[in-house]
């Protein structure tokens, strides 16, 4: 049928996610981005006959802080890339004593408390307002479930993320303020990752990946760099396992997205096309071209 989709996988994580048991045909590109530079060249390739694209968040060799990401670039190239859907992996830290590290948590909301970061494709010349109420996509994380389930991994579907600016972590006053809001885990890379996946309309799902107890557990040591990093290698074979179960699900030729992600922008942009800037239309092409050429 003409509305079917062939999807193709976009995978956004650490460095060692795209060291994964077979992917076949890989090749490293540069993809250009009017953003400015994107964390890396994306990793093409397939996995299980899927089309698969991954990008390192923070560049390979673990180069560049949450901070000073192009989450821009980085959605933009993804989307140049051709990908349907992205998978967001992260390293986070618990902040409920059900969620021990090791347990991967498939999110379903955020809270966003970053504040250097820029957080929108639509700037002054063409202004939009997308709904963030449900941040996640339903259909992706049903999926992940399903292949978490499938190979015995320590999961949790739903839970509350709360994104921090960093680089430092949270002090204890801090972790215990983000408890008693209800929030489940805590990490630095989400946002405005996911924001700009909607913008983009882009299915987004994130797993969370325990390594810590952040630093509110009595019973626990305060998080530190070797202790996360300590976990994080451990999670990183479980990754990839989810990987390798989920990806042959979703790359099946499917319609439109139920959620509607894919129509995101279908009632989001307010300024009329007369008085849109051209340069920022110019720069919007990959990311919102369904809607702008359509008037």
């Amino acid at each position: 049928m003409s509305d079917q989709i062939t999807p193709v996988i976009g995978l956004i994580g650490g460095s060692g996610l795209y060291d994964i048991e077979g992917l076949e045909d890989r090749r490293w590109e540069r993809v250009e981005s009017p953003w400015g530079e994107a964390s890396d060249e994306l990793l093409f390739g397939t996995l299980a006959g899927v089309r698969c694209v991954f990008l390192p968040r923070h560049g390979r060799g673990h180069r560049v802080p949450p901070s000073e990401l192009n989450y821009r670039a980085n959605i933009d190239v993804m989307k140049r890339a051709g990908c349907t859907e992205i998978l967001s992996l992260s390293a986070v830290g618990s902040l409920n004593g059900d969620l021990p590290p090791g347990t991967f948590v498939i999110v379903d909301q955020f809270i966003d408390r970053t504040f250097a970061r820029k957080k929108s494709f639509f700037e002054t010349g063409c202004v939009a307002h997308v709904s963030m109420a449900h941040p996640l996509c339903t259909r992706l994380g049903d999926a992940l479930e399903e292949a978490a389930r499938g190979i015995g991994l320590k999961h949790r579907r739903g839970g509350t993320y709360l994104v921090m600016e960093g680089p430092q972590f949270s002090t204890k006053a801090e972790s215990e303020l983000y408890r008693a809001w209800g929030c489940d885990v805590i990490g630095m890379t989400n946002m405005p990752e996911a924001k700009l996946a909607r913008e983009a309309e882009l299915c987004y799902a994130t797993v969370a990946m325990v390594t810590d107890y952040d630093c509110w557990h009595p019973d626990h040591d305060h998080v530190t760099v070797d202790a996360v990093v300590k976990v994080l290698l451990e999670n990183a074979g479980h990754a990839k396992d989810l990987v390798r179960a989920v990806v042959p699900a979703l790359g099946r030729p499917r319609g439109p997205c139920p959620q509607g992600c894919d129509r995101a922008l279908d009632a989001a942009i307010v300024t009329p096309p007369e008085k849109r800037d051209p340069a920022l239309m110019a720069k919007l092409d990959a990311v919102a071209g369904r809607v702008l050429r359509a008037g």
